[in-house]
């Protein structure tokens, strides 16, 4: 059983997904901490109700990026995971604590990687005129939204979407994959070497896996 750390900010939809995913016996996994930097993040309700423990580590609290980020590590390491998971962690982590959990830190982008990093992917998807959008899960790298991704799940964009459409239907792809590769990881299947994903020891295009 792998020891897994849930970062959150907010509403943890994909928390949710994981905690599921775990009771139903789907990933040989166990939660052992979800760390918000929000005390009002509707996530740590979600913990909550699961018994799962819960801390908050407010970054207004300390004077810079670095300090906040020290202090982080030093909770997340409490725990010991095997696998730290980034379920809508609205922070940009520094370098010191991303090379630090090299290897073993996950996040869900909500768009078809290395297309729209950041903020705003639906709409700055529909202003461009694509005709599919989608959601990338990446290993963490210090660039960000930069990791080399693992897998992801492509869904069409129709002319008369809204921003708010499209990431409902993102979404709904977000809940099963998220789940989908945190139990690959779990069985050993999935991981990065030497900045390149393998998947049952065989290298990945950089578009990710699509066997499955």
């Amino acid at each position: 059983m792998k020891s897994i750390v849930v970062l959150i900010s907010g509403n943890g939809t994909n928390l949710q997904a994981l905690i599921d995913a775990i009771e139903a016996g789907q990933i040989k996994g166990r939660i052992r901490a979800v760390i918000s930097n929000q005390a009002d993040a509707f996530g740590l309700h979600r913990a909550q109700e699961a018994n799962i423990p819960t801390v908050v580590l407010s970054h207004r609290d300390f004077a810079d990026r670095l300090s906040y980020d020290l202090a982080l590590m030093e909770e997340i390491d409490r725990h010991q995971p095997d696998l730290l998971v980034l379920a809508g962690f609205m922070r940009i982590l520094s370098d010191r604590f991303v090379e630090h959990y090299g290897g073993r830190m996950l996040n869900i982008h909500p768009s078809l990687l290395p297309k729209y990093k950041g903020l705003n992917t639906h709409q700055r998807a529909i202003d461009a005129g694509e005709t599919e959008h989608g959601v990338s899960v990446h290993f963490v790298t210090p660039e960000l939204d930069g990791g080399p991704v693992i897998i992801q799940s492509r869904v069409p964009v129709f002319s008369d979407d809204t921003a708010e459409e499209l990431a409902a239907r993102v979404r709904e792809q977000e809940l099963s994959l998220y789940p989908l590769v945190v139990k690959w990881f779990c069985q050993d299947r999935v991981k990065m070497e030497n900045g390149e994903v393998q998947v049952d020891g065989k290298p990945i295009p950089a578009e990710g896996y699509a066997a499955e």
